[in-house]
């Protein structure tokens, strides 16, 4: 499957997606829009935990951002292909892991293959809380000073454990919440408050728990994606832990 980095316009519809996958009829000829790159983005992050560096969402990402920049799409624009066919992306089980597959209106833009061992450090037929992929991320992303996106996917998990669209007092969202505004204000990254310091022991931090599933997942994902200038989760941070954890928790 032939991708890679968006190539400069060469007529008046910007980059399309015949030139950067291997795609043809219709779709090769549209312009890839911010909101098709934030569909497949959502969508991967939610299968694989994460947005694939050089996957096809990041090729997206460039393609649209340099289309935006070149006034070819707006920033709310979708495509005629995502707008009416989507995008999905879909895991096939084989042995000793699974083949995923990524597609736009039908057609097949990119395939990994992935291996069990995400999964071998998860006790057979436990699920994982949705504190539990907080705390998770207050280890693999821990370092990073606390921004509104962080709050916002904060503030969704909160809500999807709890079942309170309510900001619980003093609870977890409502220290990210706290932390983001502070650290807009403040210059120096080190006097930051970082993710570590909201994160850690999550789990006691809220009045009540609940396994994470797909659903839970995809508000998380969505808050952190909408309050992000260029729409992508952090690595590792608390969109990318909940979807994982949504994944491992799926066959158990």
């Amino acid at each position: 499957m032939s991708q890679g980095q968006p190539r400069r316009p060469t007529n008046d519809q910007g980059v399309k997606y015949g030139d950067v996958f291997d795609v043809k009829g219709d779709l090769a000829g549209q312009t890839i829009a911010p909101q098709d790159a934030a569909l497949m983005q959502s969508a991967e992050t939610m299968v694989l935990g994460q947005t694939q560096r050089g996957g096809p969402a990041a090729v997206m990402q460039s393609a649209s951002r340099q289309n935006e920049l070149t006034g070819f799409v707006g920033h709310d624009q979708a495509s005629r292909a995502a707008a009416n066919h989507g995008v999905t992306v879909t895991e096939t089980i084989v042995p000793g892991g699974c083949i995923v597959t990524e597609f736009i209106a039908g057609q097949p833009i990119g395939r990994i293959m992935e291996t069990d061992a995400l999964r071998q450090h998860v006790p057979e037929g436990a699920k994982i809380t949705i504190g539990e992929a907080l705390e998770t991320a207050g280890l693999t992303a821990g370092d990073k000073p606390v921004e509104r996106s962080d709050a916002a996917a904060i503030q969704a998990a909160e809500a999807r454990a709890t079942g309170r669209n309510a900001t619980v007092p003093g609870g977890v969202s409502a220290q990210a919440l706290a932390a983001a505004d502070a650290n807009a204000r403040e210059t120096c990254d080190e006097d930051k408050t970082k993710l570590r310091d909201i994160l850690a022991n999550a789990t006691t931090k809220m009045p009540s728990d609940k396994a994470v599933d797909r659903g839970n997942a995809a508000r998380v994902v969505g808050a952190e994606i909408r309050n992000k200038p260029d729409m992508t989760t952090r690595p590792g941070g608390v969109a990318a832990s909940v979807a994982a954890a949504a994944r491992l928790n799926q066959d158990r």
